[in-house]
């Protein structure tokens, strides 16, 4: 069996969540990693950690991560925050990664319409069917009716009424 339909069906059903999920790690790296980050190194800066330091620096800098940004640049405190935004990143593709292969798909014919002509394969339905014209059954199959023999439809779905 195949398992290549499985990634490849996860990937087509997250095309637009890939893009999303960048946009919200950039976010969250300046947004929310910043400020911690620059908490951590302030409450390093006797020697040994206090934390009535990083409580406070936390506090205050969530108000303005943008400037916190600049002064982890500036401040030498770039190690401190990838190291951080290191940890951060590994939680985040591990959430990632977990909701992907929930969406993989359970099988191979999941999304397939299951009245379509995808069914079959190298026009076999045609030598029942009619590409052109008579009932319509899908896209490009008609159910032609000059044929000799038993032509009853048994349609099998739901009709959707809004």
């Amino acid at each position: 069996m195949n398992v290549n339909y499985k990634i490849a069906g996860a990937i087509r059903r997250n095309r637009t969540n890939f893009i999303i999920f960048a946009i919200l790690w950039v976010f969250i790296a300046i947004v929310f990693v910043t400020p911690i980050a620059y908490s951590i190194f302030m409450g390093k800066q006797g020697g040994t950690f206090d934390l009535t330091v990083c409580v406070e620096t936390f506090f205050s800098s969530i108000m303005h991560p943008f400037q916190i940004f600049g002064k982890v640049l500036t401040e030498g405190a770039t190690g401190t925050y990838f190291s951080t935004l290191m940890v951060v990143t590994i939680f985040y593709a591990l959430f990632f990664f977990i909701g992907f292969v929930r969406s993989a798909p359970k099988n191979e014919y999941t999304d397939i319409e299951h009245g379509s002509s995808d069914w079959s394969q190298r026009g076999e339905q045609y030598q029942i069917l009619n590409k052109n014209k008579g009932i319509i059954l899908a896209e490009n199959n008609y159910l032609p009716v000059d044929k000799r023999g038993n032509v009853n439809v048994l349609v099998v779905g739901r009709i959707w009424i809004w």
